[in-house]
């Protein structure tokens, strides 16, 4: 007789041909999905495995293929589907998987909505910005109560970096009657410490609104996990 734990179905095992006590379903739900490990996780979402693999491995196998969950959910659609194991249908799942958790991170910051709180900001900076793999230079522009009229990516750029324009980010902040903005830009390094042409080019933008009474509150730098604020580290 065979134990629970290596019983397949069409030489595929799944989650649920575990003992109870060691699946990760029932687990996350006996004690939150907090103390699951990457590997669990995946395997959560995978739900079976291939011909040969069960699903454990095959979720160990595309982490250490990957190298890390963000290395999985951020790669390309054709990367995601040179391994065996996964094609279109999965990939669209993790792609609405990663959306829908953007949307939950984006609710506080809506068009309309006051910004609360530089970490609220952080947060919802992070979810647009941290899993891009070029780097993006965005700007959330605020009325004069600091409501959010408008989140807008106003240049994309290769790995190396992206080229802004002053008068094209000023010509934006007008159209939209903004009276205050906050930039962001990604380093998809994932290394956020500023550079000095970051700061550089703050400064340039500050004087460039500051003509049409606009005024730059922070300019924030998305990492791997980490926000940086010139504003706090005093280098507006």
């Amino acid at each position: 007789m065979q134990d629970a734990s290596t019983h397949y179905t069409g030489n595929v095992m799944t989650t649920t041909q575990w003992p109870r006590d060691e699946r990760p379903r029932e687990r996350l739900l006996a004690h939150g999905p907090e103390i699951l490990s990457d590997t669990e996780l995946l395997a959560i979402f995978l739900r079976t495995g291939t011909t040969g693999m069960p699903v454990m491995a095959l979720a160990r196998h595309l982490l250490d293929e990957f190298g890390s969950l963000r290395g999985l959910m951020t790669t390309s659609h054709n990367g995601f589907c040179r391994v065996k194991g996964l094609g279109t249908a999965k990939y669209a799942q993790v792609q609405a998987a990663m959306e829908m958790a953007r949307r939950v991170m984006d609710e506080p910051v809506r068009q309309g909505d006051p910004l609360i709180s530089p970490e609220e900001t952080r947060r919802y900076l992070r979810s647009r910005l941290g899993t891009q793999h070029h780097e993006v230079f965005a700007g959330l522009f605020l009325d004069n109560r600091h409501r959010v009229i408008r989140y807008q990516e106003l240049f994309r750029g290769t790995i190396d970096g992206a080229a802004v324009y002053p008068r094209e980010v000023v010509r934006h902040a007008l159209d939209f009657n903004a009276a205050a903005v906050i930039f962001a830009h990604n380093h998809p390094s994932g290394i956020a410490e500023p550079s000095q042409a970051d700061i550089s080019l703050t400064r340039r933008l500050k004087e460039a609104l500051g003509l049409v009474d606009i005024r730059v509150l922070d300019h924030m730098v998305v990492g791997h996990g980490e926000v940086i604020s010139l504003a706090e580290r005093g280098l507006m």
